[in-house]
């Protein structure tokens, strides 16, 4: 787990921008000491951009391609962490869905899983590195923690700007969290940081 109000603590912001920026240096390196710590395989970060949003990603599959590690089907591509900005979506998504770095097809079919984003298609997240599978509940604010967080993502769509992130954590090799770690900065300047399970 990473301390944020430790962390928060430590950048001494008196200002929203401030403390964005503090983050924006100081986040990366804690998920990718983190992750690293808690990962049995060699870690490629990689970092994507889309939109207002950065993506940081483990890509496993590069350091097979390049022949540094032997190939592993165990071992997925994943998410680590994303932070941005809130960019309020009024549109309807176009086209279909893709899959991203999910898990293979079936994972889906006919269970308690969706398609879920690690930022909201509604405040800016794309598609493909940004889906993965999500606990169906969670995902559509039916069980008490999904209340939580899509408060906690209308509080980012109604206010416009803020600063955000999503950091999944694995117990495994796959690309499914165990947990969602979702946060946000407050217009007070005040971190608002849950933890959900997946």
């Amino acid at each position: 787990m990473i301390d944020h109000a430790r962390l928060c603590r430590s950048a001494r912001a008196d200002t929203v921008s401030a403390l964005i920026n503090y983050l924006r240096k100081h986040l990366p390196l804690k998920w990718q000491q983190v992750y690293a710590a808690t990962t049995s395989h060699e870690v490629n970060i990689i970092r994507v951009e889309q939109g207002t949003f950065e993506y940081f990603c483990d890509s496993y599959s590069g350091l097979e391609a390049l022949g540094e590690v032997a190939f592993d089907q165990r071992v997925r591509d994943r998410v680590i962490g994303v932070f941005g900005t809130s960019v309020p979506v009024r549109r309807r998504r176009r086209g279909g869905f893709p899959d991203g770095w999910l898990e293979a097809p079936e994972e889906l079919d006919g269970s308690t899983r969706d398609k879920g984003h690690f930022i909201a298609h509604s405040i800016g997240g794309g598609l493909n590195v940004n889906v993965f599978s999500q606990n169906r509940e969670l995902n559509r604010g039916a069980s008490e923690q999904g209340k939580t967080y899509r408060q906690m993502e209308r509080y980012c769509y109604e206010h416009p700007g803020t600063f955000c992130f999503s950091r999944p954590i694995y117990a495994d090799t796959t690309s499914i969290p165990r947990w969602l770690e979702f946060g946000l900065i407050r217009e007070d300047v005040n971190l608002w940081v849950d933890v959900f399970e997946n």
